[in-house]
C-alpha cells in the first residue's frame, strides 16, 4: 500500500485560490466528513481516467502572468488555461459527481526545472493519486517528479497544509 500525503502544519493559502473561492463559492465548501477517501473501485478509476483526459484535451495550454493587475484569475473549464485552470477544472467536475471535497485536494508542487504547479490529488483507498495536466496517466503521488510543498486541508477547503515530502531511503550508518 502507498504512502498517503503527510501533513506537517497549516499554511497560507494562495492568494488565487482566496479569489478563486470568492468567485466559485460551492467549489469551496466541503461536502464531507474529514479524512473521507474514495473506494478505488474500477469504475470510480475508469472515471478519473476519463475526467483527466477530457479535460487535458479540452484546455489549450497558456501561461498566465498573475501580476499586479489581477486579470489573470482560475477559472472553471476556460477555452485556455494554465495548470491551475486544469486542477480547478477536474475538481469541479469531479465534486458534480458526488466525490467528497475532502478527497480532492489542489496541491501546490515544483517541477523538477523549479516551476511552480497546481494538480488535484485524488485521496483514494489505493493511495493518494495525481490528476496532471502534464501527464496523462494518473500515478501515485510519491512516483511524480515534484517537489511538494502544501494541499488543501480535508477538513476544509479553504485551508491549507505544508506537505512533508516523502522520505528518502534510510542509508544504515557504519561503524
Amino acid at each position: 500500500m502507498l504512502t498517503p500525503v503527510v501533513e506537517s502544519g497549516p499554511t497560507l493559502a494562495p492568494f488565487q485560490h482566496i479569489r478563486f473561492c470568492l468567485r466559485y463559492p460551492d467549489d469551496c465548501r466541503s461536502n464531507s466528513a474529514e479524512n473521507e477517501r474514495i473506494d478505488l473501485t474500477f469504475g470510480n478509476l475508469e472515471l478519473l481516467k476519463r475526467v483527466n483526459h477530457r479535460v487535458n484535451v479540452s484546455i489549450v495550454s497558456k501561461s498566465k502572468a498573475y501580476g499586479s493587475s489581477l486579470e489573470d484569475t482560475w477559472t472553471i473549464a476556460p477555452d485556455r488555461g494554465d495548470c491551475n485552470d486544469y486542477a480547478v477544472t477536474k475538481r469541479h467536475e469531479l465534486l458534480r459527481r458526488g466525490f467528497p471535497s475532502s478527497a480532492l485536494r489542489l496541491s501546490v508542487t515544483k517541477t523538477a526545472a523549479g516551476i511552480g504547479h497546481l494538480v488535484l490529488v485524488v485521496v483514494t483507498t489505493k493511495g493518494d493519486l495525481v490528476m496532471d495536466n502534464l501527464a496523462d496517466a494518473i500515478q501515485p503521488w510519491q512516483t511524480t517528479n515534484y517537489q511538494w510543498l502544501k494541499i488543501q486541508s480535508a477538513r476544509n477547503p479553504h485551508y491549507w497544509v505544508e506537505i512533508r515530502s516523502p522520505a528518502a531511503p534510510r542509508l544504515l550508518a557504519r561503524s
